[in-house]
């Protein structure tokens, strides 16, 4: 993880893009080096409305742009602002299907000045795939992603 951090830093760090570009490689590289990261995606607070709204993405296309907040996973954790790790999305009450092949879904909010002003929201197409190494890598990333914001 300590090679894919630094390759994220780098990514973060670079003079020659501009924010969307640096999160849109973000998730082009989490895609690519995690085999079960099959959706991955940021959204941000969408002004000054009580809702998410979607940005830089790698994926299959989704017709949740808008996300009010309280509604589904990522709604929730707009709500709660702590990490929500969801083993087996179908056993979860309040989730909004993207996909029929999601099986699992992380979402780690990102903080900027004690706000929470967004979220990176990760779908697995495998049952219980998150490691507490995932999470970690995640929670790390938003800290860091915050400073580009």
């Amino acid at each position: 993880m300590s090679e894919l951090k630094k390759r994220l830093s780098s990514i973060l760090e670079s003079p020659k893009h501009n924010t969307e570009e640096k999160l849109q490689k973000v998730c082009h590289l989490l895609d690519q080096e995690i085999s079960y990261f099959n959706w991955t995606g940021f959204y941000f607070k969408n002004g000054d409305k009580d809702e998410l709204k979607l940005g830089p993405y790698v994926g299959a296309e989704t017709d949740h742009i808008i996300i009010p907040y309280g509604k589904g996973i990522c709604g929730q954790v707009a709500v709660s602002n702590e990490t929500f790790v969801v083993p087996d999305v179908h056993q979860q009450d309040n989730y909004l299907s993207c996909s029929i092949d999601t099986k699992a879904e992380i979402v780690v909010p990102i903080f900027k000045e004690g706000q929470n002003i967004g979220q990176i929201d990760i779908d697995s197409h495998k049952v219980n795939p998150f490691t507490d190494e995932d999470r970690e890598l995640l929670e790390w990333l938003c800290k860091e992603v915050s400073k580009i914001l």
